[in-house]
């Protein structure tokens, strides 16, 4: 088998019914989901036939996102799927945590709970918005950025993607200038200025709940957003809690997993996000997604 980088899906990949086929189909992902049930009850049916609405609401989609990429990895694994290294997006970045045996699962999913609160409480006291830029590259978005107070780039996606976190009030005007250079500025249906300095409460209230947390050497490389790099033990509450307040540096972070031996890519939770994006940063690597028992088995056979 090649050496196969798992991919975990973040936030904004969320849809109804979403894990349903996992739950009915796999063994190993039903435990897990009924695992996760037990510690925040009423996840499941959010995930299985909750409102596009609701799923959206920061608190609930969170925790429901997680739930359906551990259960998603679960299948995985079941399939005889093996990852060599690990990265999450955003959020995604907590089911690595688990998946890497930093934390068990039901200490992640607490923090995932945490996590949610405190990041929807900051974007009610601060209310953001965030566009993804396209068409311009990151030094030029950056460049752009600078010409505001509250703009900030947040997430390097890919070649010619990035995206800022930004004063609700400065949107409009950030979003002309980027088309007067050029570029297509898109909001995004999210309810905060995420990974910005916007969420500095959410990073304080993450370190004081990380410091009880039980964390343990990750046995499979998890490499961190904020610093594409492999996480080690001694810098895991801090990068853990920075994240949320810090950049997303997601192209530097596949680059880096290649160049360390990754040879395929297999996104695991709602949607095909992550995919797309590494089709645009390694053209000549693989990148599949799996997000039901369809697309584990798929998987599966491409890569066993």
């Amino acid at each position: 088998m090649a050496r196969v980088a798992f991919l975990l899906a973040g936030q904004g990949a969320q849809k109804p019914g979403m894990g349903r086929s996992l739950y009915d189909h796999s063994p190993a992902a039903r435990a897990l989901f009924d695992t996760l049930e037990a510690i925040r009850p009423g996840t499941l049916e959010m995930c299985f036939s909750g409102s596009a609405q609701e799923l959206s609401q920061t608190a609930n989609t969170q925790p429901c996102v997680f739930a359906v990429d551990m259960a998603c990895a679960a299948a995985a694994q079941e399939a005889g799927l093996v990852p060599a290294f690990l990265a999450g997006f955003s959020l995604g970045e907590l089911a690595g945590v688990a998946l890497s045996g930093m934390l068990p699962v039901e200490d992640a999913f607490r923090l995932v709970i945490r996590r949610a609160e405190l990041m929807d409480e900051c974007a009610k006291a601060h209310p953001g918005a965030m566009l993804a830029v396209l068409k311009l590259d990151a030094v030029h978005v950056e460049a752009l950025a600078r010409e505001f107070s509250q703009v900030y780039p947040v997430n390097y996606n890919s070649p010619g993607q990035t995206v800022v976190a930004c004063a609700s009030e400065e949107a409009d005007a950030f979003a002309g200038r980027v088309q007067a250079e050029g570029g297509r500025a898109m909001r995004l249906k999210v309810s905060g200025g995420f990974h910005s300095p916007f969420m500095q409460n959410a990073q304080a209230g993450l370190a004081e709940a990380l410091k009880s947390a039980p964390l343990a050497a990750p046995r499979i490389p998890l490499y961190a957003n904020q610093t594409a790099q492999p996480y080690s033990l001694e810098t895991a509450r801090e990068c853990l809690a920075g994240q949320v307040a810090h950049p997303v540096r997601w192209q530097q972070t596949i680059e880096n997993l290649i160049a360390a031996g990754a040879e395929s890519f297999l996104e695991l939770g709602p949607g095909a996000t992550l995919a797309g994006l590494g089709k645009r940063i390694a053209p000549d690597h693989a990148f599949l997604n799996a997000e039901d028992m369809s697309g584990i088995e798929a998987a599966a056979q491409a890569l066993l």
